[in-house]
């Protein structure tokens, strides 16, 4: 008989914080919520609404770039949405819930399998098989970038396909399998009631554009995420890309970056990542601040996405020169290794 694995527990080094200091930084505020989620939703609306109007009355190129734009923008849906899972972003839950499924649902996301994969990411963060979420290494090229960053069918088709699979409750591979076993039933019927009720929204979208005529209404909502995503795949891609795994320390398998005000604020502050790892809960406005309190403990922070992309494509060379080579972040001399 074949006994059920049990995952090791990982003692994580996290720099040093006050309790004071902590608490302080957990505080979640409706206020801030409301700042940078209305904040996120008003540039889609505008950017969705300005390339629909521009059709049929701007030239085509302007067209095209406007609506290109729009997609770049919503692409980092996944990360607010990913903030409201960890319930981080309001300090009323109810409104964490509730966005939670309009990210979700505008995304192509399913709430339940993603709480179920990322508590496991963040517990065992690059700790095979216990964290399968993110595997190293990371599949990177620029073939990948140009299939995913511009016009990406593949990814529509993948993310339909696999909604529909899941509508049907057929899991699929080791690690859905391992996330909802046969004891979670009650949460496998709620991923397969959101499959469900995410095709049946997107399938609404497309009906009122017909009898509406609103021919550019799916193009700005339900196949937003499938195109314009570069920025995005830049960003996202560079969190654990080439560093190491197998290590109880957030410093050496997470990559934390410096932007600017604006993309900070697209991003979801997600570019301090090793912060993220390290205290879940502070809300994604608070990590600049945690930051700045732990920034003396933390490995060098390369500043903006030509010189984080520069580091990210050494390391791919020298992977391929040696699959096994994993990069090792420099700690401060203080740091306990």
């Amino acid at each position: 008989m074949e006994v059920e694995r049990q995952p090791v527990k990982v003692a994580w080094y996290r720099s040093p914080v006050s309790r004071e200091q902590l608490q302080a930084l957990n505080r979640r505020s409706d206020f801030n919520g409301f700042l940078q989620t209305g904040g996120y939703l008003g540039l889609l609306a505008f950017t969705g609404i300005v390339a629909y109007v521009s059709a049929g009355r701007m030239p085509w190129p302007l067209v095209v770039l406007l609506f290109f734009f729009h997609g770049m923008c919503w692409a980092f849906l996944i990360n607010g949405f990913h903030e409201f899972v960890h319930n981080s972003v309001f300090q009323t839950k109810s409104l964490n819930w509730f966005f939670a499924r309009v990210f979700a649902f505008l995304g192509w996301h399913n709430p339940y399998e993603f709480w179920a994969s990322h508590t496991e990411h963040h517990k065992y963060t690059l700790h095979p098989p216990d964290d399968l979420e993110v595997v190293l290494p990371v599949d990177l090229s620029l073939k990948g970038f140009l299939k995913t960053g511009f016009v990406n069918p593949v990814g529509f088709w993948q993310t339909f396909s696999k909604t529909l699979r899941m509508a049907r409750g057929k899991l699929q591979g080791p690690w859905e399998n391992s996330l909802f076993p046969p004891s979670a039933l009650q949460q496998k019927r709620k991923l397969v009631r959101w499959s469900r009720g995410l095709l049946a929204g997107h399938a609404a979208i497309v009906l009122v554009s017909i009898l509406l005529h609103w021919w550019l209404l799916p193009v700005v909502v339900t196949l937003a995420p499938f195109y314009g995503g570069w920025l995005h795949y830049l960003c996202n891609n560079s969190q654990h890309a080439g560093l190491q795994n197998n290590v109880p320390d957030f410093r050496l398998c997470c990559r934390t970056v410096t932007l600017n005000p604006f993309l900070s604020f697209l991003y979801w502050h997600m570019h301090y990542h090793t912060e993220h790892h390290m205290y879940a809960a502070v809300p994604c406005y608070q990590l600049r601040k945690l930051h700045l309190l732990i920034r003396h403990d933390l490995p060098p922070t390369p500043h903006g996405l030509y010189a984080t992309w520069k580091q990210i494509v050494g390391i791919l060379r020298q992977q391929r020169q040696n699959p096994a080579y994993q990069y090792v972040q420099e700690l401060p001399l203080h740091a306990d290794r």
